[in-house]
């Protein structure tokens, strides 16, 4: 046959079916994904957070010793800092010594209440004399239980020199050393404990059919070959603006309509420590399975 002649009735069937086919399997891919990505939200606005608790001393001192590096993992109860307990533990003493000075004199106080007691029974002094008595014993009690309580304060004082991890977890942001004179309530570093949980900020509109117990796979940027399983945690009661620092006005004249975020609890449903390092601030992009 020619290159100039016509194609033939079987040549243009071929063409038409070979159409046919393509655009079917066109169609099915076009539902099947539509049918698939219609069972699932995700968004790419969303990152891991954790609990990051401020270590800051409650006495005030130069710093004698450091026991922690940047990045250093503690545990729970271990000591991390201590400050020079030298002044400390000299108000301690003094505060001792007049606890047992207020504890003779109120011992003697008392005495002499019980002493003017039987003499009154007596007719011996009089009841103003009696009144005298128990008035400088209470007194004298009252003296005690506030040395007491000073004593007690500098026993809390002296142990605050030993500071210790209140939970188990990473050193971060490290800003002492050795030598330093801190004062109550200088940020000296903070501990990140190990326990994290992702918070995804939603459009409003894909919260429709979302709700918590809900299958969620977790992709971390850092880890692009693993994914995460978690689940919905809890969403939250008003969106990411209406807890800002400045919530919008909209109660004026150039309003213009903007679709909401609403952020989203979402936590790991598998152990997220070794040899996966996520901290607080990394991106993810979590899909949720709302079917």
């Amino acid at each position: 046959m020619s290159s100039n002649e016509p194609p033939n009735n079987h040549t243009k069937s071929k063409i038409i079916m070979i159409t046919l086919i393509a655009a079917a399997v066109v169609a099915l891919t076009a539902g099947g994904l539509m049918w698939f990505y219609s069972g699932q939200e995700s968004t790419d606005d969303a990152f891991i957070e954790g609990h990051v608790i401020p270590i800051a001393p409650r006495v005030a001192g130069p710093i004698v010793k450091v026991y922690v590096l940047d990045n250093q993992r503690v545990k729970k109860d271990d000591l991390l800092y201590e400050i020079d307990p030298r002044d400390y533990q000299t108000k301690l003493q003094e505060d001792q010594a007049r606890v047992a000075a207020a504890g003779a004199e109120a011992a003697r106080a008392a005495a002499d209440a019980r002493r003017y007691a039987a003499l009154f029974r007596n007719d011996e002094v009089s009841k103003q004399q009696l009144d005298q008595a128990r008035t400088a014993a209470r007194s004298s009690e009252a003296m005690l239980q506030r040395a007491q309580a000073e004593a007690q304060q500098a026993a809390l004082d002296l142990s605050y020199t030993q500071a210790r991890a209140p939970e188990s977890g990473l050193v971060t942001r490290k800003s002492v050393e050795e030598g330093s004179y801190v004062q109550v309530g200088q940020s000296l570093f903070a501990i990140v404990p190990e326990e994290v949980w992702v918070i995804a900020n939603f459009k409003e509109t894909q919260l429709t059919r979302m709700k918590p117990g809900q299958s969620v796979t977790i992709s971390v940027d850092a880890y692009p070959d693993h994914l995460f399983k978690g689940h919905v945690d809890s969403v939250q009661s008003g969106t990411g603006e209406r807890f800002s620092l400045l919530p919008p006005e909209n109660a004026t004249g150039n309003y213009v309509k903007v679709v909401q975020r609403v952020p989203v609890k979402i936590v790991f449903d598998e152990p997220t420590d070794s040899p996966y390092h996520l901290a607080p601030g990394m991106s993810v992009e979590p899909t949720v399975k709302i079917k």
